[in-house]
C-alpha cells in the first residue's frame, strides 16, 4: 500500500511537470532548446523510472489477485458439489459444464459423462424443446424461469427444474444454473433417490457377453437353415429380451424388407404390428446402415425420426422411450445381407462399446448363415 502512495505521489509531481512545460512552450524561440532538453529529461524518467515502477506494482497486485482468486473458487466449487440440492451449471445450448454430487444421484448420470454433454438430452423427448427455449430466455436476460419435465430415464416422475442466470468471474457469457427438484415432493438428498448407474466388473460383463454369443452361435447351427427371414427371425429371438427390448431385422440392402419385430409384451404406446408395418426406407437409421455397413451406437438419440414414424404419423423412438439403440448391418466380404435394430428402453442401461463390439461380431455369424443358403 505505502508503494503504492508512493508511486501515486511521483505521478502526481510529473503531471505538474508537464503542465509547466507546456506553459513554457510560450518562451522566447532562443530559449526553447532548453524547454526540449527538459521534455525529454522527462520522458526518459517516465519511460526509465515510473513504467517499470508501475509495471512491478501490477505484478504484485495481479498475483494476490490470483491467488485470492484461486482460493475464492476452491471455496465455491467446494460448496457446488456439497449442495444437497441436485444442481447443474450449463450453457445457452443446455451443454453440461458441472454436475453436482446430488444431480448425479437424481439423474443416474455419472458427472463425467454428462459434462459436455446437452442436459436436454437426458430428459423425455417431449420436454426438450421447451427446456432447450426457456434455457436461452434465461441466458439471454429475460428472467428466472421454473417448468417441470421428465427425465428420459424415469418419464413418469415429474420433476421441477428451475433455472436462473449466473455470470461466472472472467467469462465473457452468461451461464444457467439449473436446480433439480422431485415436482410435488421434498427434493431428494445425496443419499436418496435413485443411485447411478452401477459400474458392472469387466469380468462379469465378458461372461454375459460371451454367454450372449455362444446362444446365437448356437441357434444358428442347431435349427435347419430354412429361409433367409427365418435366419433373421432365430436371431433375434436369441436378442430379445436378454439383450434389447425391441429387436426390428430387415432383409436386403437396396431393397430393404422388414421381416421380424419383437418387442416388449407390456408395451402399450408402440405395438410391434406399427413397426411390422414401416417402410424400412423411411427410417434413417436403417438406410444409412445398409448403405455405409457400419454399426450405429447412440445413446439417448438426439434425431426423434432417426427410426421413422408410426401410423398415428408420431416418432417410434419418442413413443417407444428408447434410451439407446445399436443399428447393425449383417455384412460379409463388404455385402449387405440386412439390418438389425435393436432398442433399449425407459430405465435400462444403455448399451456400451463392448456389447457393440460383441454385436458386430454376431452381425457377421447371422450375415454368412444367410449367404450360406444362397450357396446351397
Amino acid at each position: 500500500m505505502a508503494q503504492t502512495e508512493e508511486f501515486g505521489e511521483e505521478l502526481a509531481d510529473f503531471v505538474r511537470r508537464v503542465a509547466e512545460l507546456k506553459a513554457a512552450r510560450s518562451v522566447p524561440h532562443d530559449d526553447l532548446p532548453t524547454v526540449l532538453d527538459t521534455a525529454i529529461f522527462e520522458l526518459d524518467h517516465v519511460v526509465g523510472q515510473l513504467w517499470p515502477w508501475y509495471e512491478r506494482l501490477t505484478a504484485t497486485g495481479a498475483a494476490n489477485t490470483s491467488s485470492a482468486d484461486r482460493q475464492e473458487q476452491q471455496l465455491l466449487k467446494g460448496i457446488f458439489q456439497r449442495l444437497p440440492l441436485p444442481v447443474a451449471l450449463i450453457d445457452r445450448e443446455t451443454v453440461v459444464r458441472r454436475l453436482n454430487f446430488a444431480g448425479t444421484n437424481f439423474t443416474g448420470v455419472r458427472a463425467g459423462y454428462a459434462t459436455g454433454r446437452p442436459l436436454s438430452g437426458f430428459l423425455a423427448h417431449p420436454d426438450r424443446a421447451a427446456f432447450r427455449s426457456q434455457t436461452a430466455a434465461v441466458a439471454r436476460g429475460d428472467g428466472d424461469r421454473s417448468l417441470t419435465v421428465h427425465l428420459q430415464q424415469r418419464p413418469t416422475v415429474p420433476v421441477r427444474a428451475t433455472l436462473t442466470a449466473l455470470r461466472p468471474s472472467g467469462e465473457p457469457r452468461t451461464a444457467v444454473l439449473v436446480v433439480l427438484q422431485s415436482a410435488g415432493a421434498r427434493a431428494p438428498s445425496a443419499k436418496g433417490g435413485p443411485g447411478p448407474v452401477p459400474d458392472l466388473g469387466e469380468t462379469t460383463r465378458h461372461a454375459a457377453l460371451m454367454d450372449l454369443l455362444d446362444m446365437m452361435t448356437t441357434a444358428l447351427l442347431s435349427e435347419p437353415a430354412g429361409t433367409r427371414a427365418a435366419v433373421l427371425e432365430r436371431a433375434a429371438r436369441v436378442l430379445h429380451g436378454r439383450f434389447a427390448d425391441w429387436v426390428v431385422a430387415d432383409e436386403g440392402a437396396a431393397r430393404l424388407c422388414r421381416t421380424t419385430v419383437l418387442g416388449p409384451a407390456d408395451q402399450r404406446d408402440v405395438r410391434a404390428e406399427d413397426l411390422e408395418a414401416q417402410d424400412p426406407a423411411a427410417c434413417p437409421l436403417v438406410v444409412e446402415a445398409a448403405r455405409g455397413g457400419s454399426t450405429a451406437l447412440q445413446v439417448r438419440p438426439e434425431d426423434p425420426d432417426a427410426f421413422g414414424r408410426d401410423a398415428s404419423d408420431a416418432p417410434v423412438l419418442v413413443r417407444a422411450n428408447v434410451t439407446s439403440l445399436l443399428c447393425v448391418p449383417l455384412t460379409l466380404d463388404g455385402a449387405v445381407q440386412g439390418v438389425l435394430t435393436l432398442f433399449r428402453t425407459g430405465p435400462r442401461l444403455a448399451f456400451s462399446m463392448a456389447e457393440a463390439q460383441t454385436m458386430d461380431m454376431m452381425s457377421r455369424h447371422i450375415a454368412l448363415a444367410m449367404a450360406n443358403l444362397d450357396r446351397r
